[in-house]
This record gives C-alpha cells, sequence and structure tokens, in this order.
C-alpha cells in the first residue's frame, strides 16, 4: 500500500464523474455530491456499469444518513424537498472518514492494507479496468501509457466497478485466504451486480433518480433488517479470507450495495495508482433473495428447485443482450397481485419497478411524472472470465406504466406483443420469398432461416425507433384503446413497407415461383407470400386493419 503519509479522501476530493442540468461534464466529491444532487443530471461514468456501481453505492450511504427512510411519510417528506438532506450525509460520512480514505495505511476504502501473494508479487492496471478486453484491445483508450497509472480519482472508480462487475477465473492467491490452492485463488464466480439483470429508476436530476431507487424500510416486497444489515465500511475492515457469514448476510440493501465481492490492494500515491492486486472475496447465493436485492427482476429455476428440494426458488434474470429493453416489459414492469394458493409465478419484477407502482397508486408522485428505467448488464465470455460486452438500455415512459392495475400499463405491455406478432409476419414472408427464389432447408443455418433472421433484425430496429417514441408520448390523459390503435398503425405502416420491399427485391425467380413441396404440389411465389403476408399481418394488428384513418393526436411516421 501507500506510505502512512499518502491520502485521497472520497468524501473532499472529486472522483465521481457527473453531469450537471445543462450538460456538461465534471468531478465531485460525495459532500459536493449529495450537496448539488438537485443540480445534477446523473451520475456519468465511463461505462454504464460503472455508473450503476457507484449509483449503489450513493444509495447505501443516503440509506444509513437518512435511517432508511423508516416508512412512506418519511419518504415522501425527501421527496417534497428540492434538495437532499446534505447536512445529514456529511454528518454520517465524518463519523466514517477513516473508511472513505483510498489511500489509509490501515483502512483503504474497499481495499484490504496488507494484501500480498506469498511472492510479493506487484501486478499491473490490467486487471482493474474492464475495458481492456484479453487478446483484443482494439476498441480501448487505455493502452501504452494509459495502463501504466491511474489518478487516484480514475482508480477509485474501478475499484467501485471491480466489486461489482469483476470476472471470474482465477485470481492472485493472498496469503492468510484458506481457500488458496497452489498460489492461486480459483473461481466464485463473477463479482455481485455480474449475476444481476440490474435495473434503475432514472428521474430528471440526480436527487429524483437517488430518491425514486430509495426504498423505506416499511416497504411489503423487501425484506431489509436494520439491526443487522449494514454497509461494509460499518464493519470491521476485512482481512484476506471471507467475512464469516453470520457477519455479511446479506441482510438487506446496505450489504448488497457494498458487496466485497473481492480482495483488493491497490499500489501508488497521490501522485497516481501504478497497480493493483485483486483476489477472491466473498461469495454470494442468489437463490431466492428477491426480497433482499431490489435492481434485478428475478425467474423461477427449474434446476435449482429439484436440486434444493423446496419450491420456488428464484435466481436473478439476467438481461438478453440481443433484445431492446421495451421487448421485454412483462420482466420489467409489475404484475396484478396473485390471488391467494395461486401457483408462484414464473417471473418477479424489480423491487424498484414494484415501489414505483407503489408510489403511483399510493398518489406519492405526480400523475404526469416521467421515469426512465435503465438496464444495465456485463456480457461475460470464456467461462466469464473476461467481459465481451456491457448491456445498456433505457425506457422513457409514463408513471402509470408501472401500475398493474392501470389500463396504459396493459396496453404498453399488450402493444409490445403486438410488435412480436407483427415480426412473425414479416420473418415467415423472408422465408418464403427466399424458398419461392430457389433456397431450401429447415435448419437455422440453412438459406430461409438466415433470410427470415436477417429481416427480423431489420424490422425490430425500425419498430424499436417508433415503440419509444410512442411509449414516450404517452401521458396520464390518452385513451388505452385509442393509444394501441395508434401503436398497431404505426406498426403496420413500418412493417408492411419492410415486406413490400422485400417483395419488390426478390426478382424475377421469386415472382415466377416454384413447387416447394412435389407430393403436395405446392407452389410459391412472390406475389403469394405477399398475399399471405398481407393476410397474417392484419390478423397480427387488427385494430389497424379495422380503421382507415389513423388516430388525430399524432402524426403518423413514414
Amino acid at each position: 500500500m501507500s506510505d502512512a503519509a499518502s491520502s485521497f479522501s472520497l468524501i473532499e476530493q472529486p472522483w465521481i464523474p457527473v453531469l450537471d442540468l445543462s450538460g456538461r461534464r465534471d468531478l465531485v466529491s460525495l459532500t459536493e455530491l449529495f450537496a448539488q444532487a438537485g443540480e445534477l443530471r446523473a451520475v456519468a461514468g465511463e461505462l454504464p456499469s460503472q455508473t450503476s456501481a457507484i449509483l449503489r453505492l450513493l444509495l447505501a450511504i443516503l440509506h444509513r444518513a437518512v435511517d432508511g427512510p423508516e416508512d412512506e411519510r418519511a419518504w415522501q417528506r425527501l421527496w417534497r424537498r428540492t434538495d437532499l438532506p446534505a447536512d445529514d450525509v456529511a454528518g454520517y460520512l465524518d463519523e466514517y472518514r477513516h473508511r472513505f480514505d483510498l489511500l489509509h495505511p490501515v483502512t483503504p476504502f474497499y481495499q484490504v492494507a496488507d494484501l500480498c501473494t506469498q511472492k510479493n508479487d506487484v501486478f499491473g492496471l490490467k486487471r482493474l479496468i474492464a475495458d481492456v478486453p484479453n487478446n483484443a484491445p482494439y476498441m480501448t483508450t487505455r493502452l501504452g501509457p494509459g495502463l501504466e497509472r491511474l489518478s487516484p480519482a480514475e482508480a477509485a472508480v474501478w475499484l467501485v466497478h471491480c466489486q461489482a462487475y469483476d470476472t471470474s477465473g482465477i485470481k492472485s492467491g493472498a496469503v492468510g485466504d484458506d481457500r488458496v490452492s497452489d498460489g492461486r485463488g480459483y473461481p466464485i464466480g463473477p463479482a455481485s451486480c455480474g449475476s444481476l439483470g440490474l435495473v434503475y429508476l432514472e428521474g430528471r436530476s440526480l436527487r429524483e433518480t437517488l430518491l425514486l431507487n430509495l426504498i423505506p424500510l416499511d416497504s411489503d416486497y423487501l425484506r431489509q433488517d436494520p439491526e443487522r444489515d449494514s454497509p461494509v465500511w460499518e464493519r470491521d475492515p476485512h482481512g484476506p479470507a471471507e467475512e464469516d457469514e453470520r457477519e455479511r448476510g446479506p441482510y438487506g440493501v446496505l450489504s448488497l450495495y457494498t458487496w466485497q465481492s473481492r480482495r483488493i490492494r491497490l499500489f501508488g500515491d497521490e501522485a497516481g495508482i501504478t497497480g493493483a492486486m485483486i483476489a477472491n472475496g466473498d461469495r454470494i447465493a442468489w437463490a431466492n433473495l428477491h426480497q433482499r436485492e431490489p435492481m434485478s427482476g428475478w425467474r423461477r429455476s427449474a434446476n435449482q428447485e429439484k436440486e434444493l428440494g423446496k419450491s420456488p426458488v428464484y435466481l436473478p434474470a439476467l438481461h438478453d443482450h440481443t433484445r431492446a429493453l421495451w421487448r421485454g416489459l412483462t420482466s420489467l414492469l409489475p404484475v396484478p397481485a396473485q390471488q391467494p394458493g395461486a401457483e408462484a409465478p414464473n417471473r418477479r419484477p424489480p423491487a424498484v419497478s414494484q415501489w414505483l407502482a407503489r408510489l403511483r397508486v399510493r398518489q406519492l408522485i405526480d400523475d404526469r411524472y416521467r421515469v426512465t428505467a435503465r438496464a444495465v448488464g456485463v456480457v461475460y465470455g470464456n467461462r466469464m472470465s473476461v467481459v465481451d460486452g456491457i448491456y445498456h438500455d433505457g425506457l422513457t415512459m409514463p408513471v402509470q406504466a408501472f401500475d398493474p392495475a392501470g389500463p396504459l400499463a396493459v396496453t404498453i405491455m399488450d402493444s409490445a406483443a403486438d410488435a412480436d406478432a407483427a415480426i412473425l409476419a414479416l420473418r415467415r414472408l423472408a422465408a418464403d420469398v427466399c424458398r419461392a427464389a430457389g433456397g431450401y432447408g429447415d435448419r437455422a443455418e440453412d438459406p430461409p432461416a438466415a433470410a427470415a433472421e436477417r429481416a427480423a433484425e431489420l424490422g425490430y430496429a425500425e419498430l424499436d425507433i417508433l415503440f419509444r417514441r410512442w411509449l414516450a408520448n404517452l401521458g396520464p390523459t390518452d385513451d388505452p384503446t385509442r393509444a394501441r390503435v395508434q401503436w398497431q398503425t404505426w406498426a403496420k405502416r413500418c412493417v408492411g413497407r419492410l415486406g413490400r420491399d422485400l417483395v419488390a427485391r426478390s426478382g424475377p425467380q421469386a415472382w415466377a415461383g416454384r413447387y416447394v413441396d412435389q407430393e403436395k404440389k405446392k407452389h410459391l411465389s412472390s406475389p403469394l407470400a405477399d398475399n399471405l403476408f398481407r393476410e397474417a399481418l392484419r390478423r397480427a394488428l387488427p385494430l389497424a386493419a379495422a380503421t382507415e384513418n389513423p388516430p388525430a393526436t399524432q402524426e403518423v411516421p413514414a
């Protein structure tokens, strides 16, 4: 570690990248962030995963500084303010000042001061920086001198990110960790957030974002144990070994938001950080933590139910990085409460979504309010030992979308399903046109299936723009039926145009067609495929087919 004179206080020194309301970028300290939260737009890390990891740290601090909040009334008092209780936050941080020093000789933030290997190895920064892909460093800005030294501010951001999203794989074998074998720490899985399909709510300012994700202690859908749950800086400093399960829990959001997935030691001083040792930290078993972790959707696992001999068992639902967020709204938005005795659902939405639904139902938030749901996930490869990519998407929608009993929420989910039905018709047209031109085979790698996949990708890409525009423009006074008619009209025009383009480009051989099934004398040509497509599209989007004129509320895009 650095010498005893070195210090970099995260409370006082600027290190958190932010955007202000005018879009200007800056670095702020923890004290400055909470004091200026109403004037800041968002945390703005280099990567979306940096932003979400820092946000969880900030929430842990705010939760503790406001004692919960205890209940909905206490939360509403915070919401009605124009700022955050910065004095309370500053007082809380001052109490644990020594634990927020990145270079403290005994209790460095998120680190173990004397962490070392048997040979006292010193490691470079590649292990700490996630955007330096192994063996393929073509898109990073961190090659050469950029990998030799980081400022303490940059290192602090990557440290928080590492504890949340570090890869699995073999780690340095820390002296004092009884899990080490032959000088190596063998894989325990990715860091905590790497196992989540992370979702958080974003408001018009950073103050609103923090409060929208600040769930009171008395909520019905989160089990919090304020007597036992605590952030890492309130507990004894870690050593190289795992923390005792009775101490670490998790007992609630505080331990999860500050979970120490790794044991880390940074090398350097105020002038720069030049190395990092990363060893295995605390493992976490995610089964049935849906009432502890609020920032992820959950899915039932038949395999885990069989293995553990109990039901139901829920695991975090990872994001599908091949799909836009709006195509998976059923896993994001709350659903109506189940009847007593009903079978446990296959999916559970994130608790932050349920919390926003509660705010809407209890009228604790304005009907005209719009919120952006942000989804973040790291895509790992090679047995989760490398980062292949980062998934990030956001949807801006009216708060009514989160009311499970409201007609607008049903309309939104049904409209997303309408898009799938329309694209299915486009898939079939592409495959039929390909077969009419001589394509053959029923396997995924054969020409008709490949043509269908290309058409679907193009269709979803164009519908993506339209759906986001349609969703963002919905308001509390909009009639749900007219809104769905509008969407189906937009979708039919878009997909219909793509279908016409497919037929027009199909060529003379497809126009003439051929027999694709000699026994049944089934002839297929592009004009016939076009007729089948038009009928399928009418069935998929019946409300658009039933009206000749689009709703007057908004112009239909070309």
